[in-house]
């Protein structure tokens, strides 16, 4: 079981694809070595622009270049922390981030406590990112409409939803989460995703979700502002 998430949104020139999949695949057995229990890599498939935040504007992505949406899995904080104490001083992996075929400065990440973990299995074939803000003190209420979401996402085909809460989200010279989705200050970062056995699936389910009674917009109770949240969709590049 998942206990913690350290997530990662990058921008990463179209013509690197290959040497950024060589690029991870040298670094996860170190990254497994240190303690993660997966590490995933997703690229952008169906990454819309937005009127206020969008994951083109978070990482502030050229017009040649492509958003990922990554994540580290971990048994717990501690499992992480310890983790990045040993990346720190490795010497293989400080020649892997030496050899970065994008630009790391641009890239945002942090570390998020799972509130909602919902799974029915299945391999992942499509992924569902997204990154908004919510007021802190919304947590519970936020909690219980994503728990209905998710309830629902699994009825039209989704193998596992993920909700986590911001809890070591860092600040940024050029780029980082909180600037992503324009969080106030009374607000927290929330970090998710969707996973699908397939992109076919994703969007016959999305389909069926959009028209659904139960889950119509009520902007009044909503527990955060929708229309700062970034989201898309992403194709795996690597699930291990």
């Amino acid at each position: 079981m998942m206990n913690y998430v350290e997530g990662f949104v990058a921008a990463v020139p179209a013509a690197n694809k290959e040497a950024y999949r060589r690029h991870i695949q040298e670094a996860f057995p170190l990254f497994k070595q240190f303690g993660a229990t997966r590490m995933v890599e997703c690229w952008g498939d169906d990454v819309p622009l937005g009127e206020i935040t969008d994951f083109k504007g978070a990482v502030k992505a050229q017009d040649d270049e492509v958003v990922v949406f990554s994540w580290l899995e971990y048994p717990s904080k501690a499992a992480r922390d310890a983790a990045h104490e040993k990346i720190m001083s490795d010497p293989h992996m400080k020649q892997i981030g030496a050899a970065m075929p994008f630009d790391g400065k641009r890239m945002i990440f942090g570390g998020f406590a799972p509130i909602l973990d919902e799974a029915s299995g299945g391999a992942m074939g499509y992924t569902d990112g997204f990154v908004l803000a919510v007021p802190s003190v919304n947590k519970e209420a936020y909690r219980a409409v994503a728990s209905k979401m998710a309830a629902m996402l699994k009825d039209y085909g989704a193998i596992r939803v993920v909700e986590a809460w911001a809890d070591d989200v860092p600040e940024g010279k050029i780029t980082d989460f909180k600037h992503a989705v324009k969080a106030k200050e009374d607000e927290v970062v929330v970090y998710s995703w969707v996973e699908w056995p397939s992109k076919e699936i994703r969007d016959e389910g999305w389909q069926k979700f959009m028209a659904d009674a139960r889950m119509q917009p009520d902007k009044e109770t909503m527990p955060f502002d929708g229309q700062r949240m970034i989201h898309g969709g992403f194709s795996p590049l690597h699930d291990a």
